[in-house]
């Protein structure tokens, strides 16, 4: 369902909208995700876009931060939790650039992506969950 919205579509608009694509990613995935913090921010930070050596903020969408589920052991116990960041003010740019989806497709599309780096997923496979998510 596609939402109208008076304004732009505000942090918690965008983090709303990702929560609900997240609790429609079903088994085994939803179990791993429990522990991955969302966040929803205007633009990825300075520090972030020139270690990701991104020059223009509006072409980072989202992110994800932390090792993927394959690759965790006793090692890394004490590092900081894992997180998925999505960057509203790019998403909507992207939206508005494309207009063929809804706003809640993209976003769902964005956040499954960077849960594909969560689980170190093919695109084939993020494909099929997304879908699922969709």
């Amino acid at each position: 369902m596609s939402r109208i919205f008076d304004l732009s579509p505000d942090l918690s608009d965008i983090e709303n909208m990702a929560r609900d694509a997240l609790g429609r990613i079903g088994e085994p995935f939803a179990s791993h995700l429990a522990g991955v913090r969302l966040v929803v921010e205007d633009f990825a930070d300075e520090e972030t876009l020139a270690e990701l050596g991104i020059e223009d903020p509006f072409e980072l969408t989202g992110l994800y931060e932390g090792l993927p589920v394959g690759a965790k052991s006793i090692d890394h116990s004490g590092t900081m939790p894992d997180r998925i960041r999505l960057f509203r003010r790019a998403i909507l740019d992207e939206w508005v650039e494309r207009g063929d989806v809804t706003l809640e497709h993209l976003v769902a599309h964005v956040l499954v992506h960077e849960v594909g780096h969560h689980f170190g997923l093919s695109d084939g496979d993020m494909h099929a969950l997304e879908d699922a998510a969709g």
